[in-house]
């Protein structure tokens, strides 16, 4: 029996390209993520593993006439043209919350690194300054006992950044498109109002075109200038301009940001501002987190070809 086929659209590891190559036929990754670029040998495909940030709409997917499933390889699924996939029939599925543990962390890391001044402390010791000043030339600043922590979007990410911010001994207090029956924390009706009672905003929501840039000048201005915004979701939910006028300004005293409006092009004054931590989108950068990901890959896989439900399926929107 032959193997079914798949094509990964972007490139992998020696250790997943493994895996897949023992079950399927593989091609992949093709030199651009466009339908010109997909070699002949590949358009046969059923199945297309892709990134979720990606645009996955007709421009590419007309390319696979036979697609009968997108997987994106991570948690997020953004880029992907659902209204198209849905009228192809084409099952969208992703990552779920393989990553989420790992990405928590990740976002408690830069809750540290911004607001307790983790990168000043460290310029201040590596450019020899402690040497010649007293250590009370750097500034005091709160710590994280007592102070609240405002979560944007408390889906599977965002209630582990909640389990951890009160191990911290942080007050909780969170926005979503509804509120929860099923945690403690404090519900707010608005962003702009999450913001104005936190320290801290974290950034968890699923990026969309209905939340994009809402983050902007007025929930910054409402944060604060004692306050610390973080984002692990997308770029696209800040509004990246207003934000790097608020850490020029002091509107808010600083951010961590692992996420982008435009990845990888981090612009100039952002790079330059020293009260903002930057990583390139590493969060998800575990072993733990990518095994996660392999594996919901896999089973996924394994379920279209054999016939099988679809665990980690995008819902259909509605409409």
């Amino acid at each position: 029996m032959s193997k079914p086929e798949i094509l990964v659209a972007f490139p992998i590891g020696k250790r997943l390209r493994a895996l897949l190559e023992e079950r399927y036929v593989l091609h992949g990754p093709p030199a651009a993520w466009a339908a010109e670029a997909i070699p002949a040998e590949a358009r046969g495909v059923r199945a297309v593993v892709t990134l979720g940030g990606w645009k996955n709409g007709a421009a590419v997917l007309d390319a696979f006439p036979d697609l009968g499933l997108l997987h994106c390889y991570g948690t997020g699924h953004e880029g992907v043209d659902q209204a198209y996939c849905t009228g192809r029939g084409i099952a969208v599925t992703h990552a779920g919350d393989a990553n989420a543990t790992s990405v928590a962390e990740f976002a408690m890391g830069l809750v540290l690194a911004a607001h307790r001044m983790v990168l000043q402390g460290n310029a201040f010791v590596r450019e020899g300054r402690w040497e010649d000043e007293r250590l009370d030339r750097m500034p005091l600043v709160g710590g994280l006992a007592g102070a609240r922590c405002g979560i944007y979007g408390l889906g599977a990410i965002g209630e582990r950044v909640a389990t951890r911010a009160a191990a911290f001994e942080m007050a909780i207090g969170y926005h979503n498109r509804r509120r929860r029956d099923d945690v403690p924390h404090g519900y707010f009706g608005s962003l702009a109002e999450l913001a104005a009672w936190a320290d801290v905003l974290v950034v968890c929501v699923r990026a969309s075109e209905a939340n994009r840039n809402a983050v902007d000048a007025a929930v910054l201005k409402a944060l604060g200038p004692k306050g610390v915004v973080v984002n692990i979701a997308r770029g696209s939910v800040i509004d990246e301009p207003a934000l790097i006028a608020a850490l020029q300004d002091g509107s808010i005293a600083g951010a961590g940001l692992d996420v982008f409006a435009e990845e990888p092009r981090v612009p100039a004054a952002l790079r330059a501002l020293p009260n903002a931590v930057l990583t390139p989108h590493m969060a998800a950068h575990t072993i733990s987190a990518q095994r996660g990901q392999q594996r919901v890959l896999l089973e996924t896989l394994e379920a279209f070809f054999g016939g099988q439900a679809l665990r980690w399926r995008v819902p259909t929107p509605p409409g």
